[in-house]
């Protein structure tokens, strides 16, 4: 008489555990969890950060066409949607808000000296890192992605390829310039934002709105935030590098791994946003007052 073997699959064992396929057993130990691997990522992402410099500064430049067409692909996609967001904030939160505020006064002209603080100082630069961090970024992130499970990287490393010096080092230079150079737009957007407030809404002359704001700009706050920006590029870069050269588990890792980069980005910013403006505001006295 033939006999029936059972299948192992989701049975009960002694423990009480699952085992077999289905139940899988007790869980692996893992290397690391919580803070310790949140550290290990920070400082594998400096890590990233020093061989990408070291890349950028020695020879073969072999990064420097690849440093074009990223530098063109990341204009291309954040030009608009900058532009766009920078306008309209600064139409709506230091423009309306801003003018009810001063308007109360009697004193709409001193709008123009507001932005300087609202444009130039916080919400230029920190929108220009949010729509860097959210477009160029996950771009940068999805791609290196794609290619690690492709195992184009593991590829490049046995041809005897640097993927550092080949992919990192040219998106990284590319996302720190343009975000300098988005900055400087969303600044021209975000002002003529609050110009759109102050004359076209609150019946302001543009010769009193543009006086007020000369006057109170100073060369610390515009050399500021093209260095903070830069620094938000930079950020951004090896962020997104990290996780995307780290991705695992197929398409759905490649998704995860482009969430975690923009998660980690945007808190990153916002960090390192407080810091310097408060480091800046410590070292330039100055720009604190509204004259």
């Amino acid at each position: 008489m033939a006999t029936t073997t059972q299948p192992t699959e989701g049975r009960v064992g002694p423990s009480g555990q699952p085992t077999g396929p289905l139940g899988g057993g007790p869980p692996p130990a893992k290397s690391s969890s919580g803070v310790l691997a949140l550290l290990e990522q920070i400082a594998d992402m400096l890590l990233l950060a020093w061989r990408t410099l070291i890349a950028v500064f020695t020879p073969p430049y072999s990064w420097r066409d690849e440093f074009i067409e990223e530098t063109w692909i990341i204009i291309r996609r954040c030009a608009i949607p900058l532009m766009i967001s920078a306008t309209a904030f600064g139409f709506g939160a230091p423009g309306l808000q801003g003018g009810n505020l001063v308007g109360l006064l009697g004193t709409i002209d001193r709008l123009g000296s507001f932005f300087v603080m609202a444009s130039v100082r916080e919400f230029a630069p920190w929108i220009t890192g949010m729509v860097v961090a959210g477009i160029g970024g996950t771009a940068v992130c999805a791609d290196l992605g794609a290619r690690k499970v492709r195992q184009e990287l593991d590829a490049m490393i046995t041809l005897g390829l640097d993927p550092v010096r080949t992919i990192v080092a040219p998106r990284f230079l590319a996302l720190g310039i343009v975000t300098a150079a988005m900055n400087l737009i969303a600044i021209i957007m975000g002002v003529v934002g609050g110009w759109l407030a102050a004359v076209v809404v609150f019946g302001e002359t543009s010769a009193g709105y543009f006086s007020t704001f000369t006057s109170n700009f100073t060369v610390p706050d515009l050399l500021g935030s093209v260095l903070k920006t830069t620094l938000f590029g930079f950020i951004v870069a090896v962020v997104c590098c990290y996780k995307g050269m780290h991705t695992k588990g197929g398409a759905e890792g490649v998704g995860r791994a482009v969430n975690q980069a923009v998660v980690i980005s945007f808190v990153a910013i916002w960090a390192f946003n407080y810091v310097f403006t408060t480091t800046l505001l410590a070292a330039f006295p100055e720009t604190g007052t509204l004259r």
